[in-house]
């Protein structure tokens, strides 16, 4: 798939072309799984949007799910809430419906991210998110990853809001998620000191961000990383990372 092609898709049509494999590597990380439950506060009745094959649903709450996707439709769990389809930006339900609706890694995918945060501020008393601030300090300059051999993720965000844009849109706070070492959901950064897992085919294709910078962008940002593991250079330049137990990179939760 060409970069400008996995660009120009909606997030649906996207993960409904490399979607297949998500569950081997995506799935609920406790710690993080955590501050979301407890940020849902005592709603019982909550909407989960973009919500993928079902990660970070709380079992002890009514949940009701809604994702565009059909493949990742298709690979939720027997046992999983159910599951519409349907997009943030038009939720078919009326005002106030839920106690709360959580968004957990989807609004970069969303083709209008204030709109659908408005939505979910619509039928919900409460408004969960965890995203990402995208900004030079909160993660592309941070994160080694996007600074050192993935410049290309700047034109991912050119136009998109920034996270304070998201949470001036529904009067939200923001809390800081640290990402713990050993993170069992693979998300982009996830393996922040574990680089050699990003040399694993099978962890790329678990997040969006590699298709849609490219098949070139991807082969040369591996096979720079590979060369500075073997050379060394990756160890000097990320030695304060060895001792860490977690990393502030960026990850956000938006609570309205």
């Amino acid at each position: 798939m060409t970069a400008r092609k996995a660009v120009s898709m909606s997030g649906a049509q996207l993960y409904d072309t490399i979607g297949a494999t998500y569950t081997v590597t995506r799935r609920t990380e406790p710690r993080i799984a955590a501050r979301i439950w407890a940020a849902l506060g005592d709603a019982r009745t909550v909407l989960n949007v973009g919500a993928g094959t079902g990660s970070y649903e709380p079992p002890d709450r009514h949940v009701l799910a809604v994702e565009p996707s059909a493949l990742m439709r298709s690979q939720r769990l027997p046992n999983a809430a159910p599951c519409l389809v349907g997009s943030a930006e038009s939720l078919p339900f009326d005002d106030r419906s839920f106690d709360a609706a959580m968004a957990v890694s989807s609004v970069h995918h969303w083709q209008d991210p204030i709109a659908g945060l408005r939505e979910m501020r619509r039928v919900a008393r409460r408004v969960v998110v965890f995203t990402h601030d995208t900004g030079d300090a909160g993660w592309r300059h941070r994160f080694w990853l996007t600074r050192d051999y993935l410049p290309e993720v700047a034109n991912l965000l050119a136009g998109r809001p920034s996270v304070t844009e998201q949470a001036g849109a529904i009067g939200a706070r923001m809390e800081p998620v640290p990402i713990p070492w050993d993170c069992t959901d693979g998300l982009f950064e996830a393996y922040w000191r574990r680089p050699e897992a990003y040399l694993e085919e099978s962890v790329r294709r678990g997040v969006s961000v590699w298709a849609r910078v490219g098949p070139d962008a991807e082969q040369r940002a591996v096979d720079s990383l590979r060369d500075d593991l073997a050379s060394g250079r990756w160890a000097e330049r990320n030695r304060d990372l060895v001792d860490l137990d977690e990393a502030e990179l960026g990850l956000r939760l938006l609570i309205a």
